[in-house]
């Protein structure tokens, strides 16, 4: 393995939104309860930093519509490792406090591989973004 690939970790994913506040009280939550924390705010946008990762949501007036079709070339999902089952199965059951629902509840307790979850939640742009939880290694 050569040293660009070895270890190479997510520097950051930039997600532009058509309305800001829907999008933060969306994702927001699992952002934060994922262990990521603001690290700046401004008028159009918001950023979370988790060690050397971070994510923005931002309302950029440079956007040239107002709808995302995860079936179109672009972003699909987003995925996060948690711990273990327990957190996996606590999320499961706050995301659907915040609207969000089971991709696949015909595959639970599991999709996709042992110890994981799939949700779903339709964000104002019409794009879903999925939570994935497991053990490392899964």
């Amino acid at each position: 393995m050569n040293r660009l690939t070895r270890g190479a970790l997510l520097h950051h994913v930039e997600i532009w939104v058509p309305d800001l506040d829907r999008a933060l009280a969306s994702l927001g939550w699992l952002l934060e309860t994922l262990g990521y924390a603001v690290s700046q705010s401004w008028e159009t946008g918001r950023r979370w930093l988790l060690g050397p990762t971070y994510v923005v949501l931002e309302q950029s007036p440079a956007l040239t519509g107002d709808r995302h079709d995860r079936r179109r070339p672009g972003l699909n999902h987003l995925a996060f490792h948690v711990e273990d089952d327990a957190a996996v199965e606590k999320l499961v059951i706050e995301a659907t406090q915040h609207g969000w629902s089971l991709m696949f509840p015909y595959l639970r307790p599991s999709a996709g591989g042992c110890h994981v979850s799939v949700m779903e939640k339709a964000l104002p742009s019409g794009s879903r973004k999925a939570n994935i939880g497991g053990t490392p290694g899964h």
